[in-house]
């Protein structure tokens, strides 16, 4: 096979790859009844003037499946990631004694499932736009190149096809995991 050819199927791999990669850092960040450090994830705290992710500001841990808890490098932090918590809107209510953060996070209702789930399922369903963009992206970059025959093309496009096959089946997978995950109660 021509090199251009193997370089296109190549470059989809890797774009399709990073799509699937995303997919799963976004379910990270949809919660499944189970405390995780990972659901403070997007919370970025005004540490000295500047946003920062809270990982780099406190410790964050599970003590159990139901509480988290934020212990601050710095005491004086306490006021400013308690107030980040509460502006990351992710329906928890921290509370501060004074040391450290303590988060229970409350077990899920099943109208709250419903959602999570639809959120998931609209994750998974960007992951394969970006999968099927990738594909009409390496579509697009065989039929350019006219140094090959027809037949390679045809072959290359199969292997492309046979590649968003593959990714699609693996969102489906990684999806359905997830809908369980979050349906259990």
């Amino acid at each position: 096979m021509n090199e251009d050819i193997t370089f296109i199927i190549d470059s989809t791999r890797e774009s399709m790859q990073s799509a699937v990669k995303h997919l799963e850092k976004q379910f990270v960040n949809i919660r499944a009844g189970k405390a995780s450090p990972a659901m403070l994830g997007s919370v970025m705290v005004d540490y000295y003037g500047s946003q920062t992710p809270l990982s780099q500001v406190a410790n964050v841990n599970t003590p159990d499946g139901r509480t988290i808890s934020v212990q601050p490098w710095e005491k004086n932090m306490l006021q400013a990631i308690d107030k980040a918590i509460q502006i990351a809107n992710l329906g928890f209510n921290p509370m501060n004694n004074g040391d450290i953060i303590i988060i229970n996070v409350p077990p899920l209702t099943e109208e709250r499932r419903l959602q999570l789930a639809k959120q998931a399922k609209s994750e998974a369903e960007e992951a394969k736009i970006g999968i099927r963009n990738a594909r009409k992206e390496a579509n697009n970059d065989i039929k350019k190149n006219e140094d090959v025959s027809e037949d390679i093309q045809k072959n290359a496009e199969q292997d492309v096809q046979n590649l968003t096959d593959a990714y699609v089946k693996k969102i489906d997978e990684i999806f359905v995991i997830k809908e369980k995950e979050i349906m259990t109660v």
